[in-house]
C-alpha cells in the first residue's frame, strides 16, 4: 500500500552523482521489487534461466550497482526481517491482489491484449527466498554488504542515518520518514531514463529531509506519526474515514495529537494507534558497530551471472570493465589531490 505523504514532504531534485562517497541505506525488498516488476520480457513474465529461475531481480542489482559503484556511491541493502503483527492484514490483501492481478493476466492473455497482460504480469510481482538468496550472492561478489534487520527493513534503514553510519535511506515508501530518518532519498534505484507508455522520461532522484519536512509542516515527529496513521499505514491500511492527507494535518495542528480530536474517537478506539506508534517511534533494530565493504570479485562476478545464470558474456564484461576503470579512474584523482 505505502504511507500517502506525497502531499505533505518537501523534497528536493538531486543528481544521482551528488551522492558519490556517501553511504546510502537502500531498503533491499522495495528495490528487487522494483526490479522484478519492470525487468520482464514482451508476454509480460519475468526473464529467466533455462532452469526456470528468475533473473530479472539479479540483471536489475547488478547493472544498478556497477553504475553505482562506478559513481563512487557506497550502497547498503537492508533485508526485511518478522513483520510487526499488525502488518498481517495489509499483507493479506497484498497476497490476495496478487492472486486477483494473474487471473486477469490469464484472460488477457486469451484475449490477446498483451498491453493489459503486462500490466496485471507487473501486479503479481512476488519476491521468494530463493530471489533474496541470490540477491545476497551477488552482492557479497560485489564486496557491497547487507544488514538483515530484525523486523521492518525501512525502520533499520531509518536507524542507520539516525546513528550517522549512512547518509540517507532509499525506498519508494515515506515510511522512512514516519521512522525518523534523517533523509530519505527516493527514486535511487529506478532513476535514469525510462519508458513510459509510448514515450521515454527522465527520471530524478529526490530527497526529503524529515527535519526540513517537520519544520515546515510545523509538527513534532511524534505528531507527524499521528498524521500518517490517520492516512493509514501498513498496520492500519485504511486509515479513518474520509481523511486524507491534508484533513490529517489539519486535525493534528489543530488538535495536537489523536487522543484530542473529537471527530475521530469512535474509529480510534477500533483502532491500536498506541502501538503502530510504538512501530514507528521505537522500532525494533539491530545495533551496527560499523559498515565494511569487501573488495569486488570480478571473477566471481562473471562466473556466477554467466557461467550459473546465463547472463550474456559480452554484456557482463563490457559493464565490470566500465566499472574497473571508472575505479582506476577516481583513484588516480584521488592520488592527485593528496600527492
Amino acid at each position: 500500500m505505502g504511507l500517502d505523504l506525497k502531499p505533505l514532504v518537501v523534497k528536493d531534485a538531486v543528481k544521482l552523482e551528488s551522492f558519490a562517497t556517501k553511504i546510502i541505506a537502500i531498503d533491499a525488498y522495495n528495490a528487487i521489487y522494483q526490479f522484478l516488476s519492470s525487468i520482464r520480457g514482451p508476454d509480460g513474465l519475468n526473464l529467466t534461466d533455462s532452469q526456470g529461475r528468475v533473473t530479472s531481480h539479479l540483471g536489475g542489482l547488478f547493472y544498478r550497482n556497477v553504475n553505482f559503484l562506478s559513481m563512487g556511491i557506497r550502497p547498503v541493502y537492508v533485508f526485511d526481517g518478522k513483520p510487526p503483527a499488525l502488518k498481517a492484514a495489509e499483507v493479506a490483501r497484498r497476497r490476495q491482489s496478487k492472486k486477483d492481478a494473474a487471473i486477469k493476466y490469464e484472460r488477457a492473455m486469451e484475449e490477446k491484449r498483451l498491453g493489459d497482460a503486462r500490466k496485471y504480469a507487473q501486479q503479481t510481482t512476488s519476491l521468494k527466498d530463493e530471489m533474496i538468496h541470490d540477491s545476497k550472492t551477488l552482492l557479497g561478489y560485489f564486496g557491497i554488504p547487507h544488514i538483515d534487520a530484525p523486523s521492518e527493513g525501512e525502520a533499520m534503514a531509518a536507524h542507520l542515518t539516525k546513528t550517522g553510519h549512512a547518509f540517507a535511506s532509499a525506498s519508494q515508501d515515506y515510511d522512512s520518514v514516519l521512522f525518523g530518518a534523517t533523509r530519505l532519498v527516493r527514486h535511487f534505484t529506478n532513476s535514469g531514463r525510462r519508458k513510459l507508455r509510448n514515450s521515454f522520461v527522465t527520471i530524478e532522484p529526490e530527497i526529503i529531509e524529515t527535519r526540513k519536512c517537520l519544520e515546515t509542516l510545523n509538527l513534532t515527529q511524534e505528531q507527524l506519526v499521528d498524521v500518517g496513521i490517520l492516512i493509514g499505514t501498513d498496520f492500519n491500511p485504511n486509515g479513518f474515514e474520509k481523511i486524507g492527507p491534508k484533513t490529517a494535518l489539519k486535525l493534528v495542528r489543530q488538535h495536537g495529537r489523536l487522543e484530542d480530536i473529537p471527530s475521530i474517537q469512535e474509529q480510534l478506539a477500533a483502532t491500536k494507534y498506541e502501538e503502530i506508534r510504538k512501530i514507528f517511534l521505537d522500532p525494533d533494530v539491530n545495533t551496527v558497530d560499523q559498515i565494511s565493504f569487501g573488495d569486488i570479485d570480478y571473477d566471481g562476478l562473471t562466473g556466477y551471472l554467466v557461467s550459473e545464470r546465463e547472463f550474456s558474456q559480452n554484456r557482463v564484461e563490457a559493464s565490470l570493465m566500465r566499472l574497473k576503470k571508472a575505479l582506476e579512474k577516481r583513484t588516480q584523482t584521488l592520488e592527485k589531490w593528496f600527492t
